[in-house]
């Protein structure tokens, strides 16, 4: 099998092919190779479209065929014998030369024929070699424009440029048109790393989204958000940046900052859960409620007013105490003026240390009033109960 030309189309064919793909016309058997030239035409073509040379017939090339040297002895008229005299027998016999029969000299005729057809069939199996090459070099040249012209990286693009200077100027031209963006695009990069701000590397990536950069640009923003936010150490400033990079790199320290803070910070929830438990404690003295007294504090009091480890029942006794019998009634008023610290004693457990002043209103049974102002330092636990209090009397 051979790959020719079709003599109707030019299409790359196979000489086996029953049709042409690209015209439809009949090949296998209807084709022959032009001895003279090799040019592949039609049979029923009386002569070569190239060299004009005749096209014979299988019953005339039979015909035409030279013949062998053999062939041509026998094929000869036999030349007439000539009479031969009689001869004396007391003549002396005259000496006869014999006719050698001449030696057919070599087919030069037909060695040069197959010369010719030998160079002929090595000129086109070369031609055809050549042609395959060609394409494949196309081919490869074509794949390597096409991987260049999407490729970010100027690198690839030089590369290209270098490896086929002879490849199609429209090729070329445009490999060099992309990389002359590039280096631009660079330049423009290279200006935003100096600069090296937030606001540089944003500007960046608006003009250029695409940018081989672009990766890069956004890590610059993340670190540079991620530092201000280190800077400022608050909660505001971790949320802030949480909010901006919800993927960024700096995710898990700015939770870790967050719960720091949190930690360390009394969140106004917790200070209004502060500020209910003393007043419910101070209102249940004012109105002898022992229940409202015990739910105010934990089953067991590190110390109440210098008692360690007291009980409920402490607490009760020491409201019953400090309602004398001459006392007709008495109001706790608390001053809000609570200094909080936080400490975390558990996961996101914590236990507070308040310290603040209440004003005692004590009316008598003969009408007089006595004021008293205390200053209270007390522990609430994570259940929001009071584990410790102490008070002190404030003399003016």
């Amino acid at each position: 099998m051979a790959i020719i030309k079709c003599p109707e189309c030019g299409h790359q064919i196979s000489d086996k092919a029953p049709v042409c793909p690209q015209c439809g016309v009949e090949i296998a058997g209807k084709i022959t190779r032009c001895p003279q030239c090799g040019e592949v035409y039609f049979k029923d073509q009386s002569a070569c479209p190239v060299c004009r040379h005749l096209t014979m017939s299988d019953e005339q090339m039979s015909t035409t065929r030279p013949q062998s040297p053999i062939q041509r002895q026998q094929t000869s008229p036999t030349p007439p014998i000539p009479p031969v005299a009689p001869q004396h027998s007391e003549a002396k016999t005259a000496p006869q030369t014999q006719t050698e029969q001449p030696t057919p000299s070599s087919p030069k005729k037909n060695n040069r024929t197959v010369l010719i057809i030998s160079f002929i069939v090595a000129a086109i199996i070369c031609a055809g070699l050549w042609y395959f090459y060609a394409e494949a070099g196309k081919k490869k040249e074509l794949e390597a424009y096409e991987y260049a012209i999407k490729n970010s990286d100027p690198a690839v693009l030089q590369s290209y440029l270098d490896t086929y200077p002879d490849a199609p100027q429209a090729h070329r031209d445009s490999i060099r048109a992309h990389l002359s963006t590039l280096q631009q695009i660079d330049q423009q990069w290279n200006d935003a790393l100096v600069n090296n701000s937030k606001e540089g590397f944003e500007e960046y990536l608006e003009n250029h989204p695409n940018s081989p950069h672009k990766a890069e640009a956004r890590h610059k923003i993340d670190s540079l958000d991620w530092v201000s936010a280190l800077a400022a150490d608050s909660e505001g400033a971790y949320k802030r940046y949480l909010e901006d990079h919800p993927n960024g790199e700096y995710v898990d320290e700015a939770n870790d900052g967050l719960k720091r803070i949190s930690a360390q910070t009394v969140q106004p929830q917790e200070r209004q859960m502060i500020s209910s438990v003393f007043r419910n404690f101070f209102q249940s003295v004012s109105a002898r409620d022992e229940e409202g007294l015990r739910s105010s504090v934990s089953s067991l009091l590190t110390s109440f007013l210098g008692k360690p480890d007291a009980t409920k029942s402490d607490v009760v006794t020491f409201m019953n105490k400090i309602y004398k019998e001459d006392t007709k009634s008495m109001n706790w008023k608390l001053n809000n003026d609570y200094k909080i610290d936080k400490k975390e004693v558990g996961d996101e457990e914590y236990e507070y240390t308040v310290n603040f002043s209440t004003i005692q209103e004590v009316e008598k049974t003969d009408g007089t009033t006595a004021n008293n102002k205390f200053k209270v330092k007390a522990r609430i636990n994570p259940d929001g109960e009071i584990s410790e209090m102490n008070m002190t009397k404030i003399v003016e």
